[in-house]
């Protein structure tokens, strides 16, 4: 069964908000088994076994997160090569600014070669209905891209 695989960074109820949404679109598209993964403790072997992947991380200091970058920092070799093409997502939540945190990850990914294929989910503040219902449609359409590869 083809496999997304969301890996998340969620210390604050904002960004939990936002994961819960993610999965949700996620689990409406049928065939496709949704694994979620905290930064810290996602594995290389999850990466190479999954056909995509959301990624869900905080702006801090206007960077990614740091438990985001240890998942990059773990993964990155044994997925290179191994993962090209594979559809992905990005959603950032961060109190004024998430520009500096999207292009840290958009360098890293690009460097994997994955094909993002849903504009990246950007949100200041607390999550607006509209925001929530964004990384609905995050989730559903990387899932949706999953079970046709």
């Amino acid at each position: 069964m083809p496999t997304l695989l969301v890996v998340h960074h969620t210390p604050s109820p904002a960004l939990h908000t936002l994961l819960e949404a993610v999965r949700d679109g996620a689990a409406q598209v049928e065939g496709v088994e949704v694994r979620v993964r905290p930064a810290l403790v996602a594995a290389p072997v999850e990466v190479l076994e999954s056909d995509g992947y959301v990624l869900g991380t905080p702006a801090n200091l206007g960077m990614l997160s740091g438990a985001l970058k240890h998942f990059f920092d773990v993964v990155y070799y044994p997925a290179l090569g191994a993962t090209d093409r594979r559809p992905w997502g990005l959603y950032v939540h961060g109190n004024d600014d998430v520009e500096g945190a999207v292009r840290n990850v958009e360098r890293i990914v690009t460097g994997l070669g994955w094909r993002q294929v849903h504009d990246h989910v950007r949100v200041t503040g607390p999550p607006t209905p509209a925001v929530v219902e964004a990384c609905w449609d995050l989730g559903a359409t990387v899932a949706a891209h999953v079970a046709d590869s």
